[in-house]
């Protein structure tokens, strides 16, 4: 389109676009108004009085020309200047004489123009040493004569009144229509801050308010709500009914085989037993973790540290890394303890060595997983975050197989605190690298 680069400097925040609509039609219209009222009326004003006072000054200026003498000029002059409402006399000195007025006396340049194309012999015209007088220099045959007058004879009075009470009126109008605006845009603000709210898995209190649309909009937004809370109870309940209702054949399974002969072989029939109370546990965790904890102040770094010191307490190459930033932020705490347990627990079956670092800044918290593995193949990352996808091929079989919940249940840790997670090579171990992104 035309104006798609005048986007980049439209403002981005609502606030900002809605005052541009606003103000931007205002400030047009009295600048329109403003040019046209000048160059319209106080320049015709302005041309049509000075014209007056040039027929007073040709006058003067012919009865002073055709005296005679220097005496009947200077009678003539004196008994001119008072029915004429000038103040005139001859000039001693009229090294003076020029032209000066303000740079923003927009009528004064339109008198200096009228009086010096119509008066012979004017040598200047001063409008700035007294804004309330008009001092001019007029030649003769008898000498220079200065005269001075009153603005209003060449001008209309205070023509700049009507620029301040437009001005003035403007801002009174933008002011109050700003009121109203605040009053429209808040409801919508509301409805933006529960989202993102929703969004990092909190729940905040919002009722709809505000027009028509806005209160659509956030009817709309919490049926959305409510059906996502729903969708997730109702997934807790599944899984979680599905892994107890499991675990009764299983403890019948695991009674029979308790009671067998020991001459009978049994480790092969135990270890599928085991595996499936594992696999139990893990559906179990990714059902639970929804309503594990609510947010609350939290230091990351003291999170992954206690972390890291439990896997070391058990003989594991688990390390911290190179940490920077400190401070607390909104997480969950025991969700995401699981979500870095999950990632490190990953990282220790397919690696030898695990490394966790910690990065805060004021907008957000990242913790880092890398490991000294095979890694996984890049076009197979969106893959691995999936729940129940496993991809022990992409990897070593020397930990045995996995679940398919350790990406998961960190990715979804992260989308629950409205960040990501992020998959990639481990430029230092060379093995997979983790991150979980997180708005502070």
């Amino acid at each position: 389109m035309i104006f798609t680069w005048l986007k980049r400097y439209v403002p981005r925040g609502l606030y900002g676009r809605a005052a541009l609509i606003l103000l931007l039609p205002i400030i047009t219209l009295q600048v329109v108004v403003s040019v046209v009222f000048i160059q319209r009326h106080f320049e015709d004003v302005t041309q049509q009085m000075t014209r007056n006072l040039v027929l007073d000054l040709n006058l003067l200026q012919r009865e002073i020309n055709t005296s005679g003498s220097q005496g009947i000029a200077a009678n003539r002059l004196a008994n001119l200047a008072v029915p004429l409402e000038l103040n005139a006399e001859f000039s001693a000195d009229p090294g003076q004489a020029n032209d000066r007025r303000w740079f923003y006396d927009l009528s004064g340049k339109v008198v200096i123009q009228t009086l010096k194309g119509q008066i012979a012999n004017l040598s200047g015209v001063n409008l700035r040493d007294n804004d309330r007088q008009v001092t001019l220099w007029m030649g003769s045959d008898y000498g220079v004569v200065t005269v001075s007058l009153s603005r209003r004879r060449v001008s209309a009075s205070n023509p700049h009144q009507f620029l301040v009470l437009m001005v003035f009126v403007g801002l009174v109008m933008t002011f109050v229509a700003f009121v109203f605006l605040r009053n429209q845009l808040r409801p919508i603000k509301l409805l933006a801050r529960a989202a993102e709210a929703f969004g990092r898995g909190r729940i905040e209190d919002y009722r709809p308010a505000g027009a028509l649309e806005v209160r659509s909009a956030g009817r709309a937004f919490l049926d959305m709500r409510a059906r996502i809370e729903r969708h997730i109870e109702q997934r807790t309940m599944m899984l979680s009914g599905v892994s107890h209702d499991l675990r009764t054949p299983l403890t019948r399974f695991k009674l029979g085989l308790s009671l067998m002969d020991n001459d009978v072989d049994l480790t092969e029939l135990n270890r599928d037993i085991a595996d499936m109370e594992r696999l139990l546990d893990a559906f179990l965790t990714f059902a639970k973790d929804d309503a594990l904890d609510d947010p609350e102040p939290t230091d990351p770094v003291a999170s992954v540290r206690e972390i890291t010191a439990k896997f070391s307490k058990g003989g594991a190459s688990v390390s911290v890394g190179v940490t920077s930033g400190t401070g607390l932020a909104m997480l969950r705490p025991m969700a995401l303890e699981r979500a870095v347990e999950n990632l490190i627990g990953n990282g220790l079956r397919y690696a030898k060595n695990v490394r966790v670092s910690v990065a805060i800044t004021s907008k957000s918290v990242k913790i880092s997983v890398e490991d000294d593995g095979p890694g996984v193949p890049a076009e197979l990352w969106g893959e691995a975050v999936k729940p129940f996808v496993r991809l022990d091929a992409a990897r070593n079989q020397d930990g045995g197989s996995g679940v398919g919940l350790g990406l998961a249940i960190a990715h979804d840790t992260a989308r629950r605190h409205g960040g990501t997670l992020r998959l990639s090579d481990s430029s230092d171990l060379g093995g997979l690298r983790v991150d979980i992104v997180m708005p502070r």
